[in-house]
């Protein structure tokens, strides 16, 4: 037992590249005419019952001294930040003029808020609600937020920095005294200057179709989120999933990546994933399945993500017939261990899960699922300290993941190389009291306990204030 603990351990710190880590600037000394280039991260802090929350970003501004200002975004891009659930995607790369910059100031447009019901028996998607900026902020359809770095952006001739954007939807989407969202949305938006190589800098969620193989050039193409390109670089250091190399990726793949970004706007890749080799997909958040036990016949979901082919499932609550199903993976995780840890009899309410499989005659068959990283927002409980970092905490979740439990905390398992983001550890939480935290990881069926669990790479302990 305490062999497979271990490997529950290896899955979670080799397995998972969510984090935040602090603050910092880049700068590279070269020509003064230069310009420097910079990347734009985003991520979120949720919202329990909040699912989806769209927001067209029309553009993003840096404001420097002497009223110096760049855009790192020009182009309207819209972005779902409840996805972005304790991971971090690449949002835009953007050369700017060498120079100090202090904030950012953000245009936003049409919020749309995807909300699941968590009254009916199984939960069920509400009706999208359209969001309303609050006439004191801006107009009801769009406005703008500035937000003052807490140490200035550098950007060097030549150089690269990069800037890491948190949409916070807790504390920006109004509820009422029963917990409904009301549609009234007040951004509150947390952003800072980092590194590529900072913890918080380096890109954790990136997905997109394979486009082309430059296998003699160590690098591949793939078609981003938000209609963008990315080059990949690979080296020695880059680990594929099992059987799978540079050589041996070729069209149609659906690929997931987890690097850092370059001077040139590529990313060096730590990680590479073939998550599959078919040509449609959808991916998202598990709402119920049939049996509640045993071997799952059918997922019902709501899908945050598609191939173009079922572009229009985004949004939507779907009921997969998966019984044929035989392919269960689990993210950059690929070895003897995967389907003892995920198969189709520990699916369960609350995962984020990609079903791959083609597309004929208006139907969908599901050929694989892959289990996700994802991100879980609660009260701190218990917290319990094996040794250092090594032990667990009890996260009281009040959505899906909550609901599978029966209304009980989740037990949030870490370790000594979890990355624990304004908080100094399982010590100091152990005295915080009842704190909101993120947990970011894989939740997966404990085999010992026959509960879900959530093997940990990041702990956050949100801002308090904007």
């Amino acid at each position: 037992m305490k062999k497979f603990l271990g490997i529950v351990l290896l899955l979670a710190l080799a397995a998972i590249g969510v984090g935040c880590g602090s603050s910092s600037n880049s700068s590279t000394s070269s020509s003064p005419s230069q310009p420097g280039n910079v990347f734009v991260t985003g991520e979120d802090a949720p919202l329990a019952s909040v699912v989806g929350f769209n927001v067209i970003i029309n553009s993003i501004t840096l404001n420097g001294s002497n009223n110096a200002s760049a855009q790192v975004l020009s182009t309207a891009t819209t972005v779902d930040f409840a996805r972005l659930l304790g991971l971090r995607s690449p949002l835009a790369f953007n050369s700017v003029a060498a120079g100090t910059y202090t904030s950012a100031t953000f245009s936003l447009s049409n919020p749309m808020i995807s909300w699941v019901d968590m009254s009916t028996n199984p939960p069920s998607l509400g009706a999208p609600i359209t969001g309303q900026f609050n006439p004191t902020t801006g107009s009801s359809t769009q406005t703008t937020v500035t937000v003052n770095f807490p140490q200035p952006m550098v950007v060097g001739s030549n150089g690269l920095a990069g800037l890491r954007m948190e949409f916070d939807i807790r504390e920006s989407v109004e509820v009422n005294s029963s917990g409904q969202v009301t549609g009234v949305v007040n951004p509150v938006i947390y952003a800072s200057a980092v590194q590529a190589s900072d913890p918080n800098g380096k890109v954790t969620d990136l997905t997109g179709g394979l486009v082309s193989v430059d296998a003699a050039g160590n690098s591949f193409v793939i078609q981003g989120p938000y209609g963008h390109q990315l080059t990949i670089d690979v080296n020695d250091n880059t680990q594929f999933n099992s059987g799978w190399n540079i050589n041996d990726l070729a069209t149609p793949a659906f690929v997931g990546v987890q690097g850092t970004f370059q001077a040139d706007g590529s990313l060096m890749a730590t990680n590479v994933e073939v998550i599959t080799t078919s040509q449609a997909f959808i991916s998202g958040r598990v709402l119920a399945v049939n049996p509640t036990s045993g071997p799952v016949q059918q997922i019902t979901m709501w899908v945050g993500e598609t191939s173009a082919d079922l572009v229009n499932d985004v949004d939507t609550v779907q009921t997969i017939n998966v019984s044929a199903v035989t392919q269960y993976d689990i993210c950059f995780f690929d070895n003897l261990f995967t389907n003892g840890l995920f198969n189709d009899s520990t699916v369960i309410v609350g995962q984020r899960i990609f079903v791959g499989g083609s597309y004929s005659s208006n139907v969908f068959t599901p050929q694989m699922i892959s289990l996700r990283l994802q991100g879980v927002y609660g009260t701190l409980g218990t917290v319990s300290i094996t040794n250092g970092n090594l032990g667990s905490l009890q996260l009281q979740n009040n959505g899906l993941i909550g609901y599978s439990l029966g209304g009980a905390p989740l037990t949030v398992d870490t370790y000594n190389l979890t990355l624990f983001v304004n908080t100094q550890g399982l010590s100091a939480l152990q005295s915080s009291g009842s704190v909101p935290l993120i947990a970011g990881g894989l939740l997966y069926m404990s085999p010992i306990s026959n509960t879900p669990v959530m093997a940990a790479g990041l702990v956050y302990e949100p801002p308090q204030t904007q």
